[in-house]
């Protein structure tokens, strides 16, 4: 993520000066005794599951006690009422024996729920969508939640990260943002430890467009309606599912065999932003050539003009961009971080929010070595001036521990970055660039941990690495210059 213009709040995507996010019956869950894993009596215990993944920074994100491996995704909305109107097919599997199992939807009304095809009993508190079904269900078993819902999205509001969400716009909508967005549209284990595959049906006014993750799948009209299938076939978390609905312009291609597929406002005149966005491919090969193979099935932008997007997102396989970043010009350092972060933070996601720095830090610091490669501004030099011209404050804030309130901060960005590059000096160019292909190749399509980070860094320099992490990501002062090991 990066965020546009001086915005200093937090949120979600890429900054250039700070980071700017940017009713059904009630039932009660029961315990229903079952087949499942036996107690010591010989029957088994089914219990609700976690109304949250256990994220230390956001505790009632995500859920508990199952593992989504795929979403189909039908939606319908009008722009002109602002309805939606929709039908989610979750297919999971049961971590333990379950008596519920919540997950997280925003607003909307649930008009029916089945688990296995059996109606199910369900209820709401706050944004958690309880589910009892009929049934308990057995640890290990596989299971398939058809939920239909309908209502008028609305964003969701965090006291410190901003608006994130479902956007209402002038000739459509947005549905974005980080560190949560999903569950303002469907619903969903809004947590990146649970990643699986999706599958979007949208279904808009003729006229319009509706982008989303991964590969094209199709479209088809019909009364005035025109629905629009993607298909996103390698795991991604949800927060990095999007949908934008507008008037946009296309332009669509092929690369390394890959479908392209991009858009751009049609309120913004051609020029600089649809010349950065055509520019992906050419930057996607070149990070190629240091991170090693592009980890998804299609490329591709979408650059939105709402105002109330501010920041840049690495929506999986397509990030999106404000039109803010391509106001002065051309800018391919915004595409280079996002396109990094499928790799960094896509492809390899976060297993909880703390570690964002690995995330932020390597795509900021891919930043660098685009600029290297294509304007021959040293990396080095990047490196002299961030860490000189840094105010005190972003030494006070350790990007390894950010904390909530500064998730998205310059320290977690700019720190961060500097915290790879010290990397680099300290081990070498031969051990530093094997650890980025290895990370990427040994973590794709998977979760990874700051910790498991450094001890792979370890291993394939053969260097001990304690001191040079604690400094740069967990200090609160300058660390001294960065020197050889």
């Amino acid at each position: 993520m990066r965020l546009s213009g001086r915005a200093l709040r937090t949120g979600a995507g890429l900054l250039l000066t700070g980071a700017l996010l940017v009713g059904c019956d009630a039932t009660s869950s029961e315990t229903t005794p079952s087949a499942g894993v036996p107690s010591p009596t010989g029957a088994r215990t089914f219990k609700p599951g976690a109304a949250g993944a256990g994220d230390p920074y956001f505790p009632s994100y995500g859920n508990g006690g199952y593992d989504v491996a795929r979403y189909a995704v039908k939606v319908r909305y009008d722009p002109k009422t602002d309805r939606l109107t929709g039908t989610a097919t979750v297919q999971a599997a049961a971590t333990s024996d379950l008596s519920s199992f919540n997950l997280d939807l925003a607003g909307l009304t649930v008009r029916s729920v089945t688990v296995d095809g059996a109606a199910a009993k369900h209820s709401r508190k706050g944004n958690e969508l309880v589910v009892t079904p009929a049934h308990g269900l057995i640890a290990g078993n596989g299971f398939v939640t058809e939920i239909a819902y309908e209502g008028k999205p609305e964003p969701l509001e965090n006291e410190v990260l901003g608006e994130g969400g479902f956007l209402h716009t002038d000739d459509g909508a947005i549905a974005l943002g980080q560190p949560e967005s999903a569950s303002t549209w469907f619903p969903v284990n809004d947590h990146p430890s649970d990643k699986a595959t999706y599958d979007f049906e949208i279904t808009v006014p003729d006229g319009l467009t509706a982008v989303s993750n991964g590969v094209p799948a199709g479209k088809s009209d019909a009364d005035g309606w025109t629905t629009w299938k993607w298909a996103e076939r390698q795991p991604m978390a949800s927060y990095l599912s999007f949908v934008v609905i507008g008037k946009l312009r296309v332009t669509t291609g092929e690369h390394k065999g890959r479908p392209v597929f991009s858009a751009v406002d049609e309120s913004l005149g051609k020029g600089a932003a649809d010349a950065s966005i055509a520019d992906t491919v050419e930057v996607a090969d070149y990070l190629e050539s240091v991170f090693g193979p592009y980890p998804f099935d299609a490329y591709g932008g979408v650059v939105v003009a709402d105002s109330r997007i501010r920041y840049a997102l690495e929506t999986q396989s397509r990030p999106v961009y404000s039109a803010g970043f391509f106001r002065q010009g051309a800018n391919t350092d915004v595409v280079a971080h996002e396109l990094a972060h499928q790799w960094f933070g896509d492809s390899v996601a976060l297993t909880k929010w703390e570690d964002i720095w690995l995330n932020e830090g390597l795509a900021t610091y891919a930043e660098w070595l685009w600029a290297e490669h294509s304007d021959d501004r040293k990396a080095e030099s990047t490196f002299a001036t961030r860490y000189s011209g840094s105010p005190s404050s972003l030494w006070r804030v350790p990007p390894g521990k950010p904390g909530v309130e500064n998730l998205f901060s310059q320290s977690v960005y700019q720190r961060g970055a500097m915290t790879v590059h010290a990397l680099r000096v300290a081990i070498g160019d031969k051990a530093f660039f094997t650890l980025l292909k290895t990370w990427a190749a040994d973590k794709r399509n998977a979760n990874g941990t700051t910790a498991e980070f450094i001890a792979l860094a370890e291993r394939v320099s053969g260097k001990k690495l304690d001191a040079l992490f604690d400094a740069w990501l967990y200090g609160t002062t300058r660390p001294d210059q960065p020197e050889p090991l």
